[in-house]
């Protein structure tokens, strides 16, 4: 493997683990020229699943583009990275699992928001915002008003 600063084909693993669905490998490594260290994930190789988007057209799946949108919905947020990246592969299992060639963009969409929904309800908000294209602000409040509503019916005890 290549190191991602000095590019040199010289490294050794360090640490190798399995992922909690058992479908691919973290391993960390160390560059035997510059020292430095660097993670790399091996994952078994599936037939690829089409998406397909609003307007029709078909892409090929890529769990970094979902990974990049929670990265953002989740920017300034106390959630860890490696929380984003399970549930990434929490929605990739869920789509090969249920899906052989093709998944429509909006049951991916929807799996993130629920996953949003429990990780980080301001993240969610953030997503939900760009995902379902709120025209004005009653749609977004009416995007609110379930979130807010159990806060409000929880009453102080002495």
């Amino acid at each position: 493997m290549k190191c991602l600063f000095c590019k040199v084909d010289n490294d050794r693993v360090i640490n190798s683990r399995t992922s909690i669905d058992g479908l691919s490998v973290k391993r960390r490594r160390a560059c035997l020229n510059c020292g430095r260290r660097f993670t790399t994930y091996e994952r078994v190789e599936e037939s690829p699943i089409r998406v397909v988007k609003k307007n029709g057209s078909r892409v090929n799946f890529d769990r970094n583009k979902i990974l990049t949108g929670l990265l953002k919905a989740c920017e300034k947020r106390p959630v860890s990275t490696e929380a984003l990246e399970n549930i990434v592969s929490e929605i990739e299992r869920v789509i090969y699992d249920k899906f052989e060639r093709e998944v429509d963009t909006k049951f991916v969409g929807e799996l993130v928001m629920q996953k949003l929904e429990i990780l980080d309800k301001v993240a969610y908000v953030r997503f939900a915002s760009v995902y379902r294209e709120f025209k004005d602000v009653k749609e977004f409040l009416d995007e609110l008003k379930p979130l807010i509503s159990p806060a409000k019916k929880k009453v102080k005890r002495n």
